[in-house]
């Protein structure tokens, strides 16, 4: 069976869940010893505080739902690694689920529909362990994993008679993670799917832009294109819909800052925003005037920016450090803004100096796929996490590889706060011209950001969407709406591809 919401949505097949275990499974083979299973727990559907009511439609973990891709919560999930063969264990449901929630599934019906080769009720505290037994496992790998950025940690499952067994909670972590980070060719279509919905939503906002409007406004239109067009019920992270002065806060759009500014004429827009579908994630920025015309002090910075973004395209290769990458951007920045006036001096040594964090205080990019920061990456070659302005906020420092899949996302900000530290150090400021760079200050900033599948013969975007000052202009200037049956339209011819 497959994923597919209706026929106007892209199908994923089956095949890409079974696909990913047997990498793992040629992954552990030889690095464990036999009679070995692996035992991972699904997420588990919650309310909201203490209602009764859930807070929002239930999304799968994402280390289980890679393995089984099992959509429906309160799941375990085992692989025999000696033998390969796979059973997931289903919640026996109540029988009121049956009036409140709708049909109640049978073994069978999962069965076929994820592709496994047995399925069982997890009707006593003791099943899961029975089945164990009954494998003849003797040794049991858990999924433990602490994420590098936020340091949240995914706590190993718990079940009844795990004394049974030699429990281990530190391999799966490093080998699950490591797979995550390349993907498969139909983990990719799936991104290249939620990809194009999230452009075709970023085209609807901009085509709908007009001053007058509120953010939200366009935070909305964005989070209906992209369900009802492309069958995204969830976003991959909170929306950034910033306008004027609040496109130079990094993470604008929480519950402090609900995109509530009224967009005014000249406002330069920051539109961060992406979907997932079924649970890959997209990750996309757009940057425009309100008015659809920029000003010449727009296109300083709108260009400095988009020449980073296509520098970091164009050199981003397997064999090239990451940290590498997010230098050449801050260098092509730089280099603009010393041209335009604002900077002054030699490069080099404004880079070293940390110059380019008081303009892109975070870093280049970040892995994506089902989790918009994705897993991995201060694992493998990375190299510790710098103490630096800029540098310390990469989210990976990792040598690129084959299909590895990365946002490419430079920027250009004025914050005052940045600004006036940097302007009382006596080091940065010796680059800095106050003079110039103060008829910036309000402007908010432009960030440009792509979804990239690395790849030897030649990068590929995953983004569709007008780029260039002129390309945007025009798109905005043209004539007609970007009507409903216009992106049902692109949509249909994507899928027909």
């Amino acid at each position: 069976m497959t994923f597919q919401l209706s026929e106007k949505t892209f199908k994923v097949p089956v095949d890409l869940f079974v696909e990913n275990r047997q990498r793992l499974l040629e992954a552990l083979k030889t690095k464990v010893p036999a009679n070995s299973a692996v035992l991972l727990q699904g997420g588990v559907e919650k309310n909201r505080y203490n209602t009764d009511a859930a807070d929002l439609p239930f999304r799968q973990e994402s280390y289980f739902f890679w393995t089984f891709g099992v959509n429906e919560s309160e799941f375990y999930g085992v692989i025999d690694v000696t033998t390969g063969k796979t059973t997931l264990f289903a919640p026996r449901l109540d029988p009121s689920y049956a009036i409140w929630d709708g049909k109640i599934n049978d073994e069978k019906y999962f069965k076929e529909k994820y592709a496994v080769d047995e399925v069982f009720f997890n009707d006593t505290e003791k099943t899961i362990a029975e089945k164990l037994k009954a494998l003849a496992v003797k040794n049991v790998y858990l999924l433990r994993a602490e994420n590098t950025d936020s340091g949240d940690v995914l706590t190993e499952p718990k079940f009844a008679g795990s004394q049974d067994f030699q429990l281990n909670t530190q391999l799966l972590y490093l080998e699950m993670a490591e797979l995550r980070v390349i993907k498969t060719e139909k983990e990719i279509d799936v991104m290249r799917y939620a990809s194009k919905i999230a452009s075709e939503a970023h085209r609807a906002a901009m085509k709908h832009m007009k001053p007058g409007l509120y953010e939200y406004q366009l935070e909305s239109l964005f989070r209906h294109t992209s369900y009802y067009h492309g069958g995204c019920r969830h976003l991959a992270y909170t929306c950034i819909a910033a306008s004027g002065c609040n496109g130079s806060v990094l993470h604008y759009g929480h519950a402090n800052a609900p995109n509530d500014k009224f967009i005014k004429d000249g406002d330069m827009c920051l539109f961060d925003m992406g979907p997932e579908y079924n649970c890959y994630a997209s990750d996309i920025t757009t940057s425009f005037p309100s008015n659809g015309k920029f000003t010449e002090k727009q296109k300083i910075v709108y260009n400095a920016v988009l020449d980073a973004n296509l520098a970091v395209l164009k050199a981003a290769k397997p064999g090239v450090r990451w940290t590498d990458m997010h230098i050449l951007s801050e260098k092509v920045i730089l280099e603009h803004l010393k041209k335009a006036g604002l900077i002054v001096g030699d490069i080099d040594k404004a880079v070293e100096a940390r110059v380019g964090a008081v303009f892109m205080p975070h870093g280049l990019g970040h892995f994506i796929g089902l989790d918009v920061h994705d897993c991995g990456g201060y694992m493998g070659d990375a190299t510790p996490r710098s103490t630096l302005p800029g540098l310390k906020s990469l989210r990976t420092t990792r040598t690129l590889k084959d299909r590895m899949a990365i946002t490419i996302e430079p920027g250009c900000y004025f914050i005052d706060f940045l600004l006036d530290e940097a302007l009382a150090d006596p080091v940065k400021s010796a680059f800095l011209v106050k003079a110039e760079i103060d008829k910036y200050r309000g402007s908010g900033g432009v960030r440009i950001e792509d979804d990239v599948i690395i790849r030897a013969a030649g990068n590929e975007n995953l983004s569709d969407l007008p780029r260039t000052v002129e390309e945007i202009e025009n798109f905005m200037a043209s004539g007609g709406q970007w009507t409903e049956k216009d992106i049902e339209h692109r949509v249909s011819e994507f899928l027909s591809k």
